[in-house]
């Protein structure tokens, strides 16, 4: 396959970066109305990337009457043959979807008005970039980005090329949810001074990863993608790179996130002045890196 650039060098040759939170500016909502061939009715094609996230997104995306998913995308050949035989069985309205290893398929197809990408948080901000650089609008799960200098090169992408980029922190979009803020806003408990973000979970530990052969069906060049290349082991794909710096963000990109944007939002406020981090790992000594 096409070899993949280093992820630093790529972001900073690309022309511009792709959204944040809820980005839709009304150059890039004039445009998508005037592609939609003045129907209501034209099906909008889908092409989901990562299919762990991905298979939970993929059936929300094929309830839509009016969504086309033409591709699943994974780099486990596994993945992709589960993800296109559950799809077909459960949604026979999408028995056209192909199954690809590589998401430059999707960029290629000129047909394709969506990318969904929900691969792992190294691949978000290069995605989203190629993505919007490539015609199409994104819908990309959190966090934004592996760093928050890609997230701004994100929004840079979005503006440039006039795309539609959402990012999955949808309780945003929950009813019950903006009519809390609302009210909360509105005064409901009187003023609001501050807010506390809790997430727990009782994970165990994912042990001492051995050194491995990269199973055959893995394209693990492709899964790395532009980020520096690290030796397979046998303790990270599917989930556990959560918890390693290199490609995740820890418990608090993977869930954090959303309890702190409700209290953001809810608070009314956009950044913090400052941040004072404390805390540690206690319970496990494994390869766990983030908290």
């Amino acid at each position: 396959m096409a070899k993949l650039m280093p992820r630093r060098r790529f972001l900073q040759t690309c022309s511009a970066g792709a959204a944040a939170l809820h980005l839709a500016t009304r150059h890039a909502a004039a445009q998508s109305e005037s592609e939609s061939d003045s129907s209501e009715n034209r099906r909008v094609v889908v092409g989901i990337m990562g299919l762990n996230r991905g298979l939970a997104l993929t059936r929300l995306f094929a309830a839509q009457p009016n969504v086309e998913i033409r591709y699943l995308c994974d780099a486990d050949q596994d993945r992709i043959a589960a993800g296109v035989a559950a799809l077909k069985s459960r949604s026979p309205n999408q028995a056209k979807v192909e199954g690809v290893q590589d998401f430059r398929r999707i960029l290629d197809d000129q047909t394709v008005d969506v990318l969904v990408c929900a691969a792992p948080n190294h691949w978000h901000a290069p995605a989203t970039i190629l993505a919007c650089q490539s015609g199409k609008h994104v819908y990309v799960e959190k966090p934004c980005s592996h760093n928050p200098w890609e997230g701004e090169a994100m929004v840079r992408a979005a503006r440039t090329h006039g795309r539609v980029v959402q990012l999955g922190t949808q309780r945003r979009s929950s009813p019950g949810t903006q009519l809390a803020i609302q009210r909360l806003h509105d005064g409901a408990i009187g003023k609001v001074y501050l807010a506390e973000a809790v997430y727990r979970s009782a994970r165990g530990s994912i042990g001492i990863g051995q050194s491995a052969d990269v199973p055959e069906r893995l394209d693990y060049d492709i899964w790395q993608g532009p980020a520096p290349r690290k030796p397979y082991i046998d303790n990270l794909v599917h989930y556990n790179w959560h918890w390693r710096w290199h490609w995740g963000n820890g418990e608090l990109g993977n869930n954090g996130i959303h309890t702190l944007d409700l209290c953001r939002w809810g608070l009314g406020v956009v950044a913090p002045q400052r941040v004072v981090s404390s805390g540690g790992r206690y319970a496990f000594q494994d390869d766990q890196e983030t908290p």
